[in-house]
């Protein structure tokens, strides 16, 4: 009879994500996801496979934490440019205040794995189609409430937004400060 788990895999694909998020994929070691876990690499690949496993784990557990949280946030009653102006300045003030700027999991994980993993360009994908989904509801939310102009296209709109949250998640990356972020932001409610 084999012994029990020592550890919680639901707990483990979270320490995973973190490390994932901070490192990168290539830049993560087996070692690293042991140590993060607190458990032995023989518990690792019995659980989880693989990293290459582990890390899609992980990258769906961040759809489903971090991208999710953006699309309640445009989702919350109001104007619709109130809306999206919250939600571009809770991005910009949350990646701000990592110390370690990580930016964005998905945005990371496609600039460095799209052209070779076909699995995470996949994730990535769905969750940049999902997001964009929820930015061209918003536009037609506010094409109704008479917002935003009837004659402008809510599908080019919402790809416009979500190339502006992926610039702003790499800028805040670098950025000294919030003025960068928040001349992004303005310019782009302005647009609208």
């Amino acid at each position: 009879m084999g012994r029990a788990k020592q550890f919680d895999p639901d707990v483990a694909v979270e320490q995973a994500m973190e490390v994932f998020w901070s490192k990168g994929y290539a830049g993560t070691t087996p070692q690293d996801l042991v140590d993060a876990l607190g458990i032995g690499k023989g518990s690792l690949y019995n659980t989880f496979g693989s990293k290459h496993a582990l890390f899609e784990r992980a990258l769906r557990r961040y759809r489903d934490s971090q991208a999710v949280a953006l699309i309640e946030m445009l989702e919350e009653p109001g104007p619709v440019k109130a809306r999206l102006r919250r939600a571009l300045e809770a991005l910009a003030v949350m990646d701000l205040a990592d110390p370690d700027r990580r930016g964005c999991m998905a945005v990371n994980a496609a600039a460095e794995l799209a052209a070779t993993d076909d699995v995470a360009a996949e994730l990535v994908r769905r969750m940049f189609d999902r997001t964009e989904a929820a930015f061209q509801a918003l536009i037609e939310q506010g094409r109704r409430s008479g917002e935003i102009a009837p004659d402008r296209d809510p599908a080019a709109l919402g790809s416009m937004l979500l190339n502006t949250i992926i610039g702003l998640r790499l800028i805040a990356r670098v950025a000294e400060g919030p003025g960068r972020l928040a001349r992004v932001i303005d310019a782009t409610l302005d647009s609208l």
